[in-house]
């Protein structure tokens, strides 16, 4: 079995794996372009700690679309290291890291120096979880024959907000900064 290490060192930057997307791209390079880091905290903590990210992550989420970029900026910013594993080649490393029980993207692994996962994070961030909730919650019955054309209203409601809310991008930063900062302090106090 392999270690989330060895995972980083075989994956792609997510510098490259931006590039090669071959969904929503351009709303991805969007958030990476508008998005602007309101603090350079928690990339000298992540520097000073000598991390290094790994994203478990698919091309077509649309959660992913908002975050990756976001957390691409505060690596670039730390000047670390972020590499792209695809959750849907990797079973076994997104199977080591569930939500819920569920293969949700993208997650966000934080390894120290020697390889160890100090801290993860994902799939969303408290207020873009509680407006995917408030959405779905407007949903018919699964069965219903409206459920398919309302979901997909629904995803390009919410695709809309990710590209342009920046609340909601704010709100990612502060709860990944928060998670960061938590592992560290949590692997300190042993």
């Amino acid at each position: 079995m392999k270690s989330e290490e060895q995972y980083f060192n075989e994956a792609e930057s997510i510098q490259s794996y931006m590039e090669n997307m071959s969904q929503l791209k351009d709303k991805s390079y969007s958030v990476y372009e508008y998005f602007t880091l309101p603090d350079q905290e928690l990339a000298h903590t992540l520097r000073e700690q000598s991390l290094h990210l790994l994203v478990i992550t698919e091309d077509w989420c649309g959660d992913a679309m908002m975050i990756n970029p976001i957390i691409r900026q505060v690596a670039e910013a730390a000047n670390i290291d972020m590499r792209v594993v695809l959750r849907d080649s990797e079973t076994e490393l997104i199977d080591r890291h569930l939500t819920n029980g569920s293969r949700s993207i993208p997650i966000i692994l934080a390894l120290n120096e020697n390889g160890e996962v100090i801290g993860k994070w994902g799939p969303r961030s408290p207020k873009a979880q509680a407006l995917v909730d408030e959405y779905a919650a407007a949903l018919p019955d699964k069965d219903d024959p409206e459920f398919q054309a309302a979901q997909k209203d629904m995803i390009k409601a919410l695709t809309r907000r990710f590209t342009s809310d920046e609340a909601l991008w704010h709100d990612v930063y502060d709860s990944f900064k928060q998670t960061v900062q938590q592992s560290i302090h949590d692997k300190q106090s042993r």
